[in-house]
């Protein structure tokens, strides 16, 4: 692990040198490309000994052993000219499709939006001939890849707005154990980011494989849509280091511009496992694919009508909310009356402060809930920090350890839950006190004594909940005050 760390740190320091590239996440990114090619190069050397008829979908003079492998090969102007003038050009219009040739059209899909930030040609090769050191043909090193690679996705975070592609290892991990893939149910993130979600779940599915028609099986299990460049890129690379041969029906697309009427009864999946991005709005018109009732701009509410619709009946979904959906109103409280009245909302664990740090000090929640029954009540589960720890870090992640009290806790869905009970930590809140808070979701633990925060975030938070209500009451009194002088007049 040692050795692949100071590998992937000399290439940063490399790529440090170089003019063209500015800060962490354009360096991420070049990386990323690079990797993806000698990655990809090397799953082709195990497909030709394995398949006799194998053949690649990059020209040869493309692909990298032919470029890149020689540590006297081209340098300088002539492969910095090969790269911007040729390769990216030959790669970013490669024929394919899913069907026909999906694994062109995962190459063409991940160079679409990509870029050589390089501008040395020398600097270039010195990178390349470094990444010629990581052999991904070995398990044990391509194993060791994977813990890097996770850091690498965490280093983002410190790369601004970056961050919001990675959800701790631990949430993810905990969030895919409790919903439970099988082997046989489709698994969708639609918005995928760098693929975490995803890797989990193969995790998790590889323990049900036992023969090559079951790996068959699992290989056409993963879907994912990512929006953005770079977290798609990432996610590819991420799913092909976990053993996805064809990683296509990862898709680089905004999953919202789809009308929600055009999903048909084959575009419908088993699980849904996500952290939809909260807080920004969407282009205008992207609502106008939904419904009148529940329009919105806002993407975290419009992700939460599309997972309600896109789930088959008895689908499972898990996901990452703020906790302004939880106490949000208009078209929130629409939502969340038709999420509960079409799933059952079992379960919501509330995040304490710093889960997401640095990237967000706002609280979050996981929301579990299977399509095909009304709620009847919705158990809450209060995640406490650990013994001795005020806050989350970069230095001091959430674990999964932590989840081991939940987890224990659980118990089963098919009786209903009926095991769990009430401690300081959980609660029960039914759905007539839900009705009756206005579909309100975020229900205070009535275990714990009013407490007084001085954390700004939570002030913050407190703010805007308070300047919605107050919205909420003056639109209210405004319609009294219309209706009552159109009845004057």
């Amino acid at each position: 692990m040692s050795n692949l760390s100071t590998v992937v740190k000399s290439i940063q320091d490399i790529m440090r040198q170089d003019s063209g590239v500015d800060g962490d996440a354009q360096r991420i990114s070049q990386l990323t490309w690079l990797l993806f090619l000698k990655v990809f190069d090397a799953l082709e050397e195990e497909l030709e000994l394995t398949r006799d008829e194998y053949t690649s979908p990059i020209p040869p003079s493309m692909r990298w052993r032919n470029w890149a492998a020689d540590p006297e090969g081209i340098t300088g102007d002539d492969l910095l000219d090969f790269v911007n003038t040729e390769l990216f050009v030959t790669l970013k219009e490669l024929p394919g499709d899913p069907e026909r040739n999906p694994r062109g059209y995962v190459v063409r899909g991940v160079f679409e939006d990509a870029y050589n930030y390089m501008k040395s040609g020398h600097l270039l090769r010195q990178v390349i001939n470094k990444l010629n050191g990581i052999d991904f043909n070995r398990q044990s090193e391509r194993h060791l890849f994977n813990d890097l690679y996770e850091k690498l996705l965490k280093d983002l975070q410190a790369a601004g707005n970056a961050g919001e592609f990675y959800t701790p290892r631990a949430v993810t991990q905990f969030m895919v154990d409790m919903v439970n893939p099988r082997l046989g149910e489709v698994v969708l993130d639609p918005a995928t980011g760098t693929g975490g979600f995803l890797v989990c779940a193969i995790e998790h599915l590889r323990q049900q494989v036992q023969n090559p028609e079951q790996e068959a099986v699992l290989q056409q299990s993963i879907r994912g849509v990512e929006k953005k460049q770079m977290p798609h890129m990432l996610c590819v690379t991420n799913l092909m280091l976990h053993g996805i041969e064809v990683p296509s029906q990862v898709r680089h697309d905004n999953t919202l511009v789809r009308p929600l009427r055009d999903y048909g009864p084959h575009d419908r999946v088993d699980v849904v496992l996500t952290n939809p991005p909260f807080g920004g709005t969407e282009e205008p018109g992207i609502e106008q694919g939904f419904p009148s009732d529940v329009r919105t701009k806002e993407t975290a509410d419009l992700f939460l009508v599309l997972i309600k619709h896109i789930l088959k009946q008895n689908g499972r979904a898990a996901l990452v909310l703020p906790d302004g959906t939880l106490f949000g109103e208009g078209v929130k409280t629409r939502i969340k009356e038709q999420l509960l009245a079409e799933c059952n909302l079992h379960t919501i664990v509330r995040l304490p402060n710093g889960v997401f740090a640095p990237y967000t000090g706002i609280k979050t929640n996981l929301l579990f809930f299977t399509k095909g029954q009304p709620t009847q009540h919705i158990w809450y589960y209060e995640h406490p920090y650990p013994p001795g720890v005020k806050n989350y870090n970069k230095t001091k992640p959430i674990r999964i350890e932590e989840f081991d009290t939940e987890k224990a806790w659980w118990g089963n869905e098919a009786d209903g839950f009926a095991a769990r009970v009430e401690n300081e930590r959980a609660w029960k809140v039914s759905i007539e006190q839900i009705r009756a808070a206005n579909y309100n979701l975020d229900q205070k633990n009535p275990h714990v004594g009013e407490q007084v925060s001085h954390d700004p975030d939570v002030l913050l938070a407190d703010h805007a909940r308070l300047q919605t209500e107050a919205q909420s009451l003056r639109d209210q009194l405004k319609a009294i005050l219309a209706q009552s002088l159109g009845a004057g007049a």
